[in-house]
This record gives structure tokens, sequence and C-alpha cells, in this order.
């Protein structure tokens, strides 16, 4: 199997559990409906897993533009391999999705909220305020390859990688997913977000693409400062590219915080004035 290949399939499978198992808990009429956050959450884990267990021996098992780019940056990987990845991943993402909508068929129809349809392929943030969801996906992909690069520098009984691989998607949901829905990889969000745009889904309504830019901004910038500040911190490799993505980090952080504690002030200052008055 070529790497490429093996790229389309490992994310085809992500996609196939991960959307498949949105797609059941938000579904109407689906035996898992209503299952909530924490089946979501393993099943994301699980999917990383036997993505990993699937074509790990064959291209590394990136499965994640974020991932090839971070390791592509700190030079864990060669640059004239990453367009291909990419590419890959996109491919095998949309085929996963597709391949949700008919495993669902029925479904779609006796959904009638355009939202649950499109959020069983895309992200949407439970809370709709761009700068502050750009910094939660930051922080999440951040998480993440800075994570596959500490677990990696550890030993475990052959074959157990995957899982804790997994564990980490797990962690990463259960605590950090919640303001996102933590798309934490661009393909995992825009090949699916395609897919809802070209696939014959009744009633679907819009792909939503004015926040499309999120959850590829946000993870690309975070997979490259997770793995710059794993070598930093971990192994003293300080470079420029870290103080520089360091800085850009803050001021992102600071930005974010200044403009919601803003409108806080704004509404709390108008509450009070309306009391006095």
């Amino acid at each position: 199997m070529t790497e490429f290949l093996a790229e389309v399939i490992g994310t085809m499978i992500l996609i196939i559990f991960g959307a498949g198992v949105v797609a059941g808990i938000a579904l109407k009429d689906s035996k898992a409906e209503n299952g909530g956050w924490i089946v979501v959450t393993i099943a994301w884990g699980l999917a990383v897993t036997m993505g990993v267990y699937a074509v790990g021996n064959f291209s590394g098992a990136h499965l994640n533009p974020a991932v090839t780019l971070g390791f592509a940056a700190v030079g864990d990987f060669p640059w004239s391999k990453v367009p291909v990845y990419i590419l890959a991943q996109m491919i095998g993402a949309i085929i996963g999705a597709a391949i949700v909508f008919f495993n669902y068929l029925p479904h779609w129809e006796r959904t009638k909220d355009q939202e649950t349809k499109l959020g069983v392929f895309a992200t949407i943030p439970a809370v709709r305020k761009p700068f502050s969801n750009l910094v939660s996906e930051i922080i999440g992909t951040f998480v993440l390859v800075m994570g596959l690069l500490f677990i990696g520098a550890n030993e475990f009984t052959e074959g157990l990688n995957p899982l804790i691989v997994g564990a980490l998607i797990l962690a990463i949901g259960l605590s950090l997913g919640g303001p996102t829905g933590y798309a934490i990889n661009p393909a995992r969000d825009l090949g699916p977000r395609i897919a809802h745009a070209l696939l014959p889904i009744p009633g679907k309504g819009s792909s939503d693409w004015s926040y499309a830019w999120v959850p590829i901004v946000g993870p690309i910038f975070g997979g490259i400062y997770g793995a710059v500040f794993y070598k930093a911190m971990f192994l003293g490799e300080f470079n420029l590219l870290f103080w520089a993505l360091s800085a850009i980090f803050l001021l992102v952080l600071f930005g974010a915080a200044s403009v919601e504690l803003r409108k806080g002030s704004t509404v709390a200052d108008k509450l009070e004035q309306k009391i006095v008055s």
C-alpha cells in the first residue's frame, strides 16, 4: 500500500466512525438518538485508534493536515510529502462522510433541523464567537500534536501505541471539546463540509462556509505550535519560530479575552444603568 492510499483509507475510517457516531446520536429515529457527549468523545477516540491501527505501518497514520504540518515544521517529516498527505487526507474525509450519508439514508428526511444535519458533517460552535472559537481550536490541536510527540517519546508494549493516541483524543474531547466540537483537524471538518455541500441531503440548508475558516486556521496554527513547543520545552530546541509563534499565540489569547471581557462589561454597564433609571 502506498502512503497516499494509506492516508486516504485511514482518514476515511476516522470519519466513518467519527461522523457516524454524531449521526447516530443526532439524527431522528436513530436507535442511538440522544446518546450524548460521552458517547461522541469515546467513539472519536476509537475512530482515531482504528485509523492508526489500519495504516500506521504504511504512512505513520497522520490522518490530519495539522499533524503533517506540525511534524514537517520541526523536521520530523519531509516537506516534499506534505501536499500528497494533505490531499489524501481530504479525499479520505470526503469519502468517509459520503459513506455515513448512505448509512443513515432514511434518517435525513425524518430530521427536520438543518443545523443538526450539518453537525453530522462539520463542527458547529456551541457559542458562535469566531475569535474565541479560534482559540479553542488552537489549544485543542496544540495539545494533540504535543501529545503525539510526547507519547512517541515513550516505549509501549507492541501494538499499544494507537490505544494511547485514542485516549489522548478522548481526553481532548472531554476536557476541551465543548466550545467548538473540537475539529482539531482541518480535513475532519473541511472534507465532510464539502461532502455536505455536494450530497443530495433532503432539506440540508447551508454548509456554513462563513465559519469554515476557524477549524482550518486554528488547527494548523495549533498543530505547528504544539510541535515547536514540544521541541523547545522537552528537547531544548529553542529557535526564532518558537518565539514568533509564542508571541502570536499570546496576542490571540489576549485579543479574544479582551473582546469577551469588554462585551461582558458593556452588558453589565447597561444593566446597571437600567436598574438605576
